[in-house]
């Protein structure tokens, strides 16, 4: 399908619920020029985010890391590279990107804390164990480090008594989706 509106690839790891959500509101605006999702691009090939990115027709694409690192983020790369995005989404992709990929697109990710606090895959389990009473969800710039990127947007989750790691990431979740999709549109309104 031709389109004018910017391009968006999302880079995902497991079940997709950031970029359910990603997918549904570029559904939802198909005749408005938000953004369309061109393709979920996964390190996982049978991640269950690929089969819910095939059901709403958008390619997809399995890049498992099998071997040597620096050719597989080439692959990768390529794998991007072939859908021209303005902008790629990495949404609950587990992987670190290096600074030779990150020369080549602009990337943003979302992260379930408040960064700088709690960077990492456990970062919701690392604010419990801290005492925090508050947390939440970030998107950022990805730069080489761990969630070091600059900040693009942030919010607040109360932890609640009695939270639990599964309890308080599903309220961090339903924040982050929102979020994360609030910071796309207002990106692809300047490409």
């Amino acid at each position: 399908m031709l389109t004018d509106r910017p391009r968006v690839v999302i880079l995902a790891s497991g079940q997709g619920s950031l970029a359910a959500a990603l997918i549904a509101r570029s559904l939802e605006n198909q005749t408005s020029q938000k953004y369309q999702i061109s393709a979920v691009i996964s390190d996982q090939p049978a991640a269950p985010v690929l089969a819910m990115a095939q059901k709403a027709g958008i390619p997809t694409q399995g890049v498992e890391l099998a071997g040597d690192r620096i050719l597989w983020e080439e692959a990768l790369g390529d794998a991007v590279a072939h859908f021209s995005p303005q902008l790629v989404v990495s949404a609950g992709f587990m992987r670190i990107l290096s600074p030779h990929f990150l020369s080549r697109f602009r990337v943003i990710n979302s992260h379930p804390s408040l960064l700088p606090a709690f960077p990492g895959a456990h970062a919701v389990r690392d604010a419990l164990a801290a005492g925090a009473r508050q947390t939440g969800c970030t998107v950022h710039w990805v730069d080489e480090g761990v969630d070091t990127g600059e900040v693009i947007a942030q919010r607040i989750v109360e932890v609640l008594a009695g939270d639990t790691v599964p309890t308080l990431h599903e309220r961090i979740k339903v924040v982050e989706r929102e979020l994360l999709v609030s910071v796309v549109e207002d990106l692809v309104k300047g490409s």
